[in-house]
């Protein structure tokens, strides 16, 4: 369509906005192949994106722990509008709130969790943010609070990312995690829902969860959930019971814990935060999400993948004595993303399993992350593409 030899594109270089102007209507993808030489050799950036900005940060040192980015997102749900409006970025601070305020004073809060991921050529990706503006919904609901739309959530969690986008860590060197937040925020003195709520959005760049080996101490004493409790939930008092025996655990060397239900106390049924799954021949199982068990999005994703390389995955209860037997363990989260388990130890007895690149869980996690960082062509639809 554009046929311009190298003489003309020297000498007019005060067109190239206009030839600018002309190229981005064609909508070319940022890897599209050039369709004439000389044209970008006068201006490369015609065809490539603009090199993206990196805050000063040593990406091969990340953890999982908190860096300070640059903005947050804040909306507010107030008894007067019955409506959460008017969200704004801020500098990324310490927020002010009553001292009897619902999250503060009962717990009256959420949170969610998700991941956006630097691509080759430096775009940015979201993986499936409408599952967990989904899963706010129905936490919400169960916590008697307001929620933001599906919308509301997924424009707060792009403004976050656009805002922090010198925070994302470059391609392969980890992912910039982001913390969407709903709490109870009115005054409070009684027990009784909030009447105002806050919605809060920020992000941290991260790398690995679990550095080392993934070994599991079974609890046999502590239960994570009861049925008809919170379990199912991102409910931010799901967490701080399980401290304690977790500490505890850490202190012997254990990574993590593996928690057994309420019930009989006698099938396993996940993490502190991740959900886990055994491999026995071509069969996949996962404990089932009754109420007691987080539905994790990272999950349903590899359920989904696991499915297509031909595996039978089933969700069912799962006996603690299966762990015995099992050829391979993994644990699945969005900080965690996919990894083998190297070790479950119970009432003193310790089952080693298989690790190593020719493990299903590191198939499973090229192929999760190849899709989430773009690397693998996306025929699901789960990643949205931001910048």
């Amino acid at each position: 369509m554009f046929m311009f030899s190298r003489s003309i594109c020297c000498a007019k270089l005060n067109q190239l906005s206009t030839f600018e102007t002309l190229f981005s209507n064609l909508k070319l993808r940022p890897y599209a192949t050039p369709l004439i030489g000389p044209l970008q050799t006068c201006e490369s950036r015609i065809y490539s994106r603009e090199k993206a900005e990196y805050a000063n940060v040593n990406w091969d040192e990340l953890g999982f722990a908190l860096t300070k980015t640059d903005y947050m997102y804040v909306m507010n749900f107030t008894e007067e509008e019955q409506k959460f409006f008017n969200g704004t970025l801020t500098r990324f601070g310490n927020i002010e709130m009553c001292p009897s305020s619902g999250i503060l004073n009962y717990g009256q809060g959420l949170f969610e969790g998700l991941k956006a991921y630097r691509k080759e050529d430096e775009g940015i990706l979201l993986f499936r943010p409408q599952e967990n503006a989904l899963r706010m919904k129905i936490g919400a609901d169960r916590m008697c609070m307001p929620s933001p739309t599906v919308d509301q959530f997924i424009d707060a969690v792009k403004k976050t990312v656009l805002a922090n986008k010198r925070w994302v860590p470059p391609y392969g060197r980890g992912s910039l995690y982001v913390r969407p937040l709903l709490m109870g925020t009115g005054r409070n003195l009684g027990v009784k829902p909030s009447s105002d709520y806050t919605f809060l959005v920020y992000a941290s760049p991260v790398g690995n969860y679990h550095k080392g080996d993934l070994n599991l101490m079974v609890e046999d004493n502590v239960r994570r959930a009861i049925p008809g409790g919170t379990g199912g939930i991102k409910a931010v008092t799901n967490y701080s019971p399980v401290y304690k025996p977790l500490t505890e655990a850490k202190a012997k060397g254990f990574s993590d814990l593996l928690f057994l239900d309420a019930s009989s106390g006698s099938n396993i049924e996940e993490g502190s935060a991740c959900n886990i799954f055994i491999l026995k021949g071509n069969v996949i199982s996962t404990p089932t999400t009754h109420g007691t068990i987080l539905p994790g999005i990272t999950r349903k994703s590899i359920m989904e993948i696991a499915s297509d390389f031909g595996y039978q995955v089933e969700e069912r209860a799962i006996p603690i004595k299966e762990v015995f037997d099992a050829e391979e363990i993994f644990c699945t989260g969005t900080a965690m993303v996919v990894k083998s388990v190297a070790s479950i130890t119970y009432q003193g007895k310790r089952i080693e399993y298989k690790l190593g690149a020719e493990t299903l869980a590191q198939k499973l996690h090229a192929t999760l992350t190849g899709i989430q960082t773009g690397l693998i062509e996306d025929k699901l639809g789960w990643t949205m593409l931001i910048d």
